[in-house]
């Protein structure tokens, strides 16, 4: 080892999160080899090391950021921003032939080689055999279903629920198993029970994907509106009361339903969470449920805009993620957190890097790791955005 390689390294930054308590700004973190010596705010680390060779590492030091939504089978469509019932027809549904195995293994190349942890939601079983494979993924693979007949709820729960037995039966330390009822429009509320009950009595995790367009809040006031309107008629009931098991009614809301059904006492994730009422923030807060917004994807589809603010008050964990790049753009939530410091330009940015941080891991079940005295050193830590 030559003396060079004793020599302290001040690596500084605009913001520090060591991944406990709350970030702070002209941090700097002080390695001697591979091995953090020191951790604080700038002009500290210059006074108790002033023999340092000091270095701008980069407008971040944390660790690395977890992508807590994403759909990883969409990793080779093409990113295109479009209004959300132009961007279904001509992007999903004109790319279905790019989904699959391939796409998902080089969208996962993508996030284990940022070190970022995902959690991915998975529709082909296919997909999942492939991913929980692999050695170098870490977080959570939510599988998705879906079924609005009512009639048809027990023979898709069976099935689904064989599926996941058998592979919590591949799970590994840092890699698990969750599952996804996709909408609340999209599955029946008997599926909506059954699904939530079971992940609830197994320690399942749980995302759902709810009120991101506000063609949603129209969907469940009234029954109909460009939501129904767009469906594929053959893969739903006559009417959203079949599909609910309820009318809809004026103050009915997406958050509301998944109250009164039982869903949120399963305390699921709640993805995008964009067109809500205050009382479906409060309703959330007594639940105790987290929520993964996706800046990006909801900007590009012209979705709305997530209410962090009024959420952070209500102390709702907040968790950020891309959804697929063919709405978010890239899988890095490096730039997801770039993006959402312009959109919420008031918001203190700390708040951003630990909800990508902390707020991810807590999703996910899973513990960031901290960067401090004694730790090992690893280049992920320094965001470049």
């Amino acid at each position: 080892m030559t003396v060079s390689e004793f020599t302290p390294r001040l690596l500084t930054c605009d913001l520090l999160y060591t991944g406990m308590g709350g970030a702070q700004s002209a941090g700097g973190v002080v390695v001697v080899g591979d091995t953090i010596a020191a951790t604080g705010s700038a002009d500290d680390l210059r006074r108790h090391y002033p023999h340092a060779a000091e270095e701008r590492a980069g407008p971040v030091i944390a660790p690395p950021p977890v992508n807590a939504h994403t759909h990883l089978d969409m990793s080779d469509y093409e990113f295109r921003a479009l209004p959300y019932f132009r961007w279904i027809p001509e992007v999903v549904m004109a790319g279905r032939h790019l989904r699959g195995v391939p796409a998902a293994e080089r969208g996962a190349d993508v996030l284990a080689g940022l070190g970022q942890p995902l959690g991915d939601i998975v529709w082909s079983p296919d997909v999942m055999d492939a991913l929980l494979a692999r050695e170098d993924l870490q977080g959570t693979l939510y599988f998705e279903v879906l079924g609005t007949f009512q009639e048809k709820a027990d023979e898709i729960f069976r099935a689904a629920r064989e599926r996941l037995e058998r592979w919590r039966g591949l799970e590994r330390e840092g890699l698990r198993v969750g599952l996804s009822p996709h909408t609340p429009f999209t599955v029946s509320s008997r599926l909506m029970r059954l699904l939530t009950d079971y992940a609830a009595g197994e320690g399942l995790p749980l995302q759902i994907h709810v009120a991101e367009h506000p063609s949603e809040l129209e969907l469940f006031r009234t029954g109909g509106g460009p939501l129904w309107e767009n469906r594929m008629p053959q893969l739903y009931p006559a009417t959203v009361t079949e599909l609910l098991g309820r009318d809809p009614e004026p103050d009915l809301t997406p958050v509301r339903y998944l109250d009164e059904l039982g869903v949120l006492a399963a305390k699921p994730t709640l993805i995008h969470m964009v067109n809500v009422t205050p009382d479906d923030i409060s309703r959330v807060a007594r639940a105790r449920c987290a929520v993964v917004t996706c800046p990006r994807s909801n900007y590009h589809l012209q979705c709305g805009t997530f209410d962090w603010p009024t959420f952070a008050a209500a102390g709702i964990e907040i968790a950020l993620g891309t959804d697929s790049v063919a709405s978010g753009e890239s899988l890095d939530v490096r730039q997801e957190v770039a993006f959402a410091r312009q959109l919420y330009p008031n918001l203190d940015p700390r708040l951003l890097v630990r909800a990508a941080v902390k707020g991810g891991h807590r999703v996910l079940g899973s513990r960031a790791p901290f960067i401090r005295r004694g730790e090992a050193w690893n280049e992920h830590y320094i965001w470049q955005m």
